[in-house]
């Protein structure tokens, strides 16, 4: 008897140490998740507050990205807290849902690809740069990468209606909301996989071609290296954008081979690390990349950010220009 005490003891107090640690970790993630929302629109915004960022082939293409990370971010958090809370959906709500999701989950890697184009027209053909990349041109490539990812969702949904024939959207679900438990006909998963392949790696030996080209003008004599060496970079950056998303769109298949082998504490921080960092992180590297790095939007964003406050103030002449210049609400 003594035994069976010391074990529920034990146990008991293992299982609240488990739920604990749980609250906390969902309590920062959550935390996290809407410091990156915030960060992103805060950038949104600063990219629609000038009419030079409105005009420009490459901020435009940064704010589709940023918009298509943020929606991203905002069915994500919301995806965590209905699995954190057990709370189930209706299917068509459910459906609209992971739909959302799957469409911007595509959109960003096809954007990507395209601003790593742009960064090779820009170095490589700087003479043809301002003709091609124009805005109805971008826009246009913009439309493109919308019709695709909205052809793939389109694609699962008729996938879906067409396997289940009793298929009734008013329905509860019997799990928490997920694209896994909604698209769960064997036909769908294998589409799903077949396109993510195309499009990384179409998307990979885009990126790469890119960077060689602009690695090789940046050796140049007769080109601006500072300015191709700092394209090269933006490249390498997207490529590892990539790779981190190719790996969040595999990471459900990695947590159910992980199911077969773990407990249901460990299976639990496994899925709360996959969310922070396969999640979270890929999507908040375009405000970093060009938020932080682009000199006209850094002063803009990091004055918005910090407010009334002198923190991170500018330390360069034309930092100091750029935000005289532009006068921030």
């Amino acid at each position: 008897m003594l035994n069976d005490d010391i074990t529920f003891n034990v146990s008991g107090s293992v299982e609240y140490q488990a739920s604990q640690e749980m609250i906390v970790f969902c309590t920062l993630s959550v935390v996290l998740c809407c410091s990156f929302i915030y960060v992103n629109c805060v950038l949104l915004y600063t990219l629609r507050s000038k009419p030079v960022f409105c005009e420009t082939s490459r901020y435009i293409l940064l704010f589709n990205l940023l918009f298509a990370d943020t929606a991203y971010l905002v069915t994500s958090l919301l995806f965590y807290i209905l699995a954190v809370c057990r709370l189930r959906l209706k299917l068509y709500v459910c459906g609209l849902l992971t739909s959302i999701s799957v469409l911007e989950d595509i959109i960003s890697p096809l954007t990507l690809i395209v601003m790593s184009i742009e960064r090779y027209v820009a170095v490589c053909f700087p003479m043809r740069h301002t003709d091609l990349a124009t805005v109805r041109n971008t826009g246009a490539a913009i439309s493109v990468v919308w019709t695709i990812s909205g052809g793939n969702v389109l694609m699962r949904g008729l996938i879906l209606v067409d396997w289940k024939s009793n298929f009734d959207p008013k329905a509860e679900m019997e799990d928490f909301c997920s694209k896994e438990a909604m698209f769960l006909a064997p036909m769908s998963s294998v589409v799903d996989k077949a396109f993510c392949a195309f499009v990384f790696a179409f998307g990979g030996l885009v990126t790469i071609l890119s960077y060689v080209g602009v690695t090789l003008v940046a050796r140049s004599a007769s080109t601006d290296k500072a300015s191709a060496s700092k394209a090269g970079k933006t490249v390498i950056l997207h490529m590892i954008q990539l790779v981190v998303i190719l790996i969040a769109t595999i990471y459900s298949s990695i947590l159910v081979s992980f199911a077969r082998i773990v407990d249901r504490t460990t299976l639990i921080r496994l899925y709360n690390s996959f969310f922070v960092c396969l999640n979270l992180f890929p999507r908040c590297l375009s405000a970093l990349i060009y938020g932080l790095r682009d000199k006209s939007i850094r002063p803009l964003l990091l004055k918005r950010l910090c407010g009334n406050i002198k923190c991170l103030a500018p330390k360069s002449v034309d930092e100091q220009t750029m935000i005289k210049d532009c006068p921030v609400p």
